[in-house]
């Protein structure tokens, strides 16, 4: 077996990398807030918007028609003002536990463009599939993603990186979220 057929792991905090044979990148994260939580941060485009993307980046756009056939369509802006748009469609959804969709560049009306038009490399393929699992863990919850035909190299290394940037991005909005959901509630109990 060669190097680049094996599978290895790489452990950071609450937090590992897979890197398996097939052309995919599977990323696990240990999330402080329950399951439930979570799931909505990734179905509810309000949520979406304040995480979606590697650090610096915005979500200026982000459409989601949240059911088995709907879509996906969002822009992240970078930090220097260029526009990335993406569109995938549900092809599985079972809540709170996970969510399967299709991924592939778009333009701003949601048609498939090439990746080459964003940078990337022309290995790229027109279409790649995204599962995202959501588990109970220790009263936390245990998020598993899963992103299939990623090319390897400096086109993978770059949707690992930009994936450890969303799920850091995620992780802050979670903590923030709670607390002010926790603040509300305080100051609702202490009204009453």
């Amino acid at each position: 077996m060669n190097t680049q057929e094996k599978q290895s792991v790489e452990m950071n905090g609450n937090s590992a990398v897979t890197k398996p044979a097939e052309r995919a990148l599977v990323m696990t994260r240990i999330f402080d807030a329950p399951r439930s939580f979570v799931f909505k941060a990734w179905t509810d485009p309000e949520h979406v918007a304040r995480w979606w993307g590697p650090k610096g980046f915005t979500t200026p756009f982000c459409k989601i028609d949240f059911r088995p056939g709907g879509v996906f369509h969002y822009c992240m802006r970078s930090p220097e003002g260029r526009d990335y748009w993406g569109k995938g469609i549900y092809q599985e959804i079972v809540e709170p536990e996970r969510i399967v969709y299709t991924d592939f560049f778009a333009d701003e009306e949601g048609n498939p463009v090439p990746a080459t038009d964003y940078g990337m490399s022309p290995d790229w393929p027109a279409e790649m599939l995204v599962t995202v699992t959501f588990a109970e863990y220790e009263g936390k919850t245990k998020l598993t993603l899963q992103h299939v035909g990623i090319p390897s190299g400096a086109d993978h290394d770059s949707c690992e990186a930009g994936w450890t940037q969303s799920l850091d991005r995620l992780a802050e909005h979670l903590a923030k979220s709670l607390r002010q959901a926790q603040s509300s509630s305080a100051q609702t109990a202490r009204a009453a």
